[in-house]
């Protein structure tokens, strides 16, 4: 099996149209893959459609597009138009995202997100075949849909997943899993579950990470992301769900509506285990870590500071 080493896009802090260089040198830095996310910053797929043409040799993969912000048979389309513009390099990641872009951005309730997921990723499986598709599913309904595009062959599909039901659903009726916000050990309690579904499966680990950067600065910036996302409640099920004790004080303090006092609340521990930092060769060996414990594909995410462009090169394989 090919070493798989990836890289998230686009990166924060150069102009969308000013990356070609640098997207176009991720091969000869080592890298294999780029994957893409969509929260508040670009879509999922324009980076990955430039990506496509300005690097021919990557891989591209969404981790991930939200199932509820796009009607069944759009996602099934834009999909289907990536995998043909670079036949065999796209896998679709999808997941529930979380209740803060579906609800409170997109005003679309964040209802039975479990269903949901599953129905997407059934539709999908027929609907990227090339099958019409009339099915009533628990979430959603179609009504004769046909995919004008059938790209050969069709993405292999993998399911954002946290917690048990998720990555056993990634596993079993998915190709694999895209897992997010976890230690290298997280990932031994994580991988099993999408294994039970057969042997084989993806695991693609977003990892964040910061070269170079002094321990305190590495630790103020990884503080305000490690808030910002464990606070919102399917990460805060996660890490309770990984027996993550430590962030009970800040859980409290926000809670309460003390922003300042849950940012100190988060322990250096913390930050060490969630976010990668130190000399670059230190976290390289980190990364690798991570594919130790069961991870399949590593897609590292630059953490804004300093030139981004420096801290790609530096975590680079070659």
């Amino acid at each position: 099996m090919q070493r798989r080493w990836g890289i998230t896009v686009p990166f924060q802090g150069i102009p969308l149209a000013e990356q070609r260089e640098l997207i176009a040198e991720l091969p000869d830095l080592g890298y294999t893959d780029v994957w893409s996310s969509e929260s508040n910053g670009a879509d999922a797929f324009t980076p990955l459609a430039l990506a496509s043409a300005w690097a021919p040799k990557l891989r591209l993969g969404t981790a991930i597009v939200p199932v509820y912000t796009r009607g069944p048979a759009t996602l099934a389309m834009s999909a289907a138009s990536l995998a043909a513009a670079a036949p065999g390099r796209f896998a679709l990641g999808i997941g529930t995202s979380s209740n803060v872009i579906v609800e409170r951005w997109n005003d679309i309730p964040f209802e039975e997100p479990y269903k949901r997921v599953r129905d997407t990723l059934r539709f999908l499986r027929k609907a990227l075949s090339g099958e019409k598709v009339t099915e009533t599913y628990d979430t959603f309904q179609v009504k004769g849909f046909t995919a004008g595009l059938v790209a050969e062959p069709a993405p292999p599909l993998l399911v954002a997943a946290l917690r048990p039901g998720m990555l056993r659903l990634a596993g079993r009726e998915g190709d694999g899993a895209i897992i997010n916000w976890l230690s290298p050990d997280d990932v031994r309690a994580v991988v099993p579950h999408v294994h039970e579904g057969g042997e084989g499966k993806e695991v693609v680990a977003r990892i964040f990470a910061m070269p170079d950067a002094d321990a305190d600065t590495a630790r103020g910036i990884a503080r305000r992301q490690i808030a910002a996302y464990m606070n919102v409640p399917v990460y805060r099920a996660f890490h309770e769900w990984l027996g993550r004790e430590e962030l009970s004080p800040m859980w409290q303090a926000w809670d309460a509506g003390d922003r300042k006092a849950a940012l100190e609340a988060i322990p250096d521990s913390v930050v060490d285990d969630l976010v990668v930092h130190g000399p670059a060769e230190h976290c390289r060996e980190r990364i690798q870590q991570y594919v130790d414990n069961g991870v399949t594909t590593p897609a590292i995410a630059v953490l804004p500071q300093g030139n981004p462009a420096d801290a790609v090169r530096a975590l680079g394989l070659k």
